[in-house]
């Protein structure tokens, strides 16, 4: 066997181990939680992470900013699911913890937790709207199920959001521990309130 063919199997050989290398710091290694190669940049002009965001799969986010800490509220376009995260930002970068429960549902798996990101950018041109674009995965996991959404101008986050579905709030209540709900709850419709066939009004 020549040098030359030696040389060029161990050149090959080489190259085989550093791309399986790479690919293992990309996924966080054996057994390690995966996350983004995510570098942070300044934020667009005059931008915050502070307000509502609109998806079409996650509904309506509403973010709060103090400091570095971002705090966040979102329910499902459904009405079945609401969720809280909550993490730190690095300019254009935010790195959180999440937790989402399905309303209604009492089961160990009603909740599922875990953490995500989001980049917050500002597309080119003129008259145009924030977004932000990330993943939120399972446990340690950063990355997983994509997360995209587009700021809405002039609207400030509802703190007082619930996840209930009207004042009856069906297996909901409020997003945190105590209760700012006003008014009274209302009584069950009788099939006399409504009319044949439809469902009662909430």
């Amino acid at each position: 066997m020549s040098v030359r063919s030696v040389v060029s199997r161990v050149v090959v050989v080489l190259a085989v181990g550093l791309s399986f290398a790479l690919a293992a710091g990309c996924s966080g290694g054996s057994g390690g939680a995966k996350a983004p190669n995510l570098k942070s940049k300044p934020m667009p002009e005059g931008a915050s992470w502070e307000g509502v965001y609109y998806s079409a799969l996650y509904g309506w986010l509403h973010l709060r900013e103090d400091g570095n800490l971002v705090q966040g509220k979102w329910i499902r376009p459904r009405r079945d699911k609401c969720g809280l995260l909550q993490g730190n930002r690095d300019g254009n970068v935010l790195r959180f913890d999440w937790k989402e429960t399905e309303i209604g549902l009492v089961t160990p798996t009603a909740t599922q937790k875990g953490k995500g990101y989001f980049v917050y950018s500002r597309p080119e041109g003129a008259n145009v709207d924030d977004k932000i674009e990330g993943e939120i995965g399972k446990g340690q996991d950063e990355v997983g199920k994509p997360w995209d959404g587009i700021k809405q101008r002039n609207q400030k986050p509802d703190t007082d959001m619930t996840c209930g579905s009207g004042a009856s709030d069906i297996g909901g209540g409020d997003w945190d521990s105590t209760n700012k709900e006003g008014g009274e709850p209302e009584a069950p419709a009788t099939p006399s309130d409504t009319k044949q066939g439809a469902p009662p009004t909430i």
